[in-house]
């Protein structure tokens, strides 16, 4: 473990799979004490905070929460601190991901996509400022690397990571100096889940578009997240695209 980031304490929503478990293990291994937020992956959640507890007694608490509630997100706050003492960084890492093609864009799909995407991530991060600027703490937002060239039939969740990665830039100026605020845009990491637009042919395509020639691992966002958290004191509002190059050969 790193001696300086030992009880050191991260808020992570949608933490208890895929790449925010992953963000979770190596946090964890680093020597920060998690608060792994969750909305129904309960099962999920109890298993993965058992699994480190036993690394490291009382460094993982996990709580429920619906991000769309505005009005519950200072309660996640407020929770961690009462629990820990302290927060030092939140990971805005929940995300809801599907299509929204022109023609079948209705209300219900804007305020989803746009509330666990950016609205959510912008509301919990005032709620968050005090405590992170007492703490000289950090922000990361996990966005996406289309936003550069939006992936057709997404509209709606391409206009929420844009948005996010301007929000994040915004946050930098706002919450400077005493916090940084930075993103990671993962590429071609880990294939939706019960996806069956995501085939084999679809996969292979996105793999030869990749200049590296492979998919990547939820570990290589979680390193990307731990680089900015812990050991790039001197950077703020960068977007760090962690996607094997095939964002330049789209």
């Amino acid at each position: 473990m790193d001696s300086k980031l030992i009880n050191k304490v991260v808020l992570i929503t949608g933490g208890a799979k895929r790449v925010g478990a992953a963000i979770c293990r190596h946090l964890h291994t680093d020597g920060f004490n998690l608060m792994i937020h969750y909305k129904s992956s309960i099962n999920e959640a109890r298993a993965l905070q058992a699994e480190l507890s036993l690394l490291r007694p009382n460094s993982v608490a996990i709580i429920q929460g619906d991000l769309l509630n505005i009005a519950s997100l200072p309660n996640l706050i407020s929770e961690t601190v009462n629990h820990f003492g302290r927060l030092d960084v939140l990971i805005n890492n929940a995300s809801t991901y599907y299509a929204s093609e022109i023609g079948d864009i209705d209300e219900n799909k804007w305020h989803d996509l746009m509330g666990s995407n950016l609205k959510a991530p912008l509301f919990l991060s005032q709620a968050a400022a005090i405590e992170l600027r007492k703490n000289h703490g950090c922000i990361i937002n996990i966005t996406d690397m289309h936003v550069e060239r939006p992936k057709k039939g997404y509209i709606v969740y391409s206009v929420a990571k844009a948005g996010l990665v301007t929000l994040t830039k915004s946050l930098a100026h706002e919450l400077s100096p005493e916090v940084r605020v930075n993103a990671v845009a993962p590429g071609p990491v880990q294939w939706p889940e019960n996806n069956p637009q995501f085939d084999e042919v679809y996969r292979q395509r996105v793999i030869n578009q990749t200049l590296l020639k492979r998919v990547g691992e939820a570990e290589d966002v979680a390193k990307a997240v731990k680089f900015l958290v812990a050991d790039a004191p001197f950077i703020t509002g960068h977007v760090l695209a962690v996607d094997g190059g095939r964002s330049l050969n789209l």
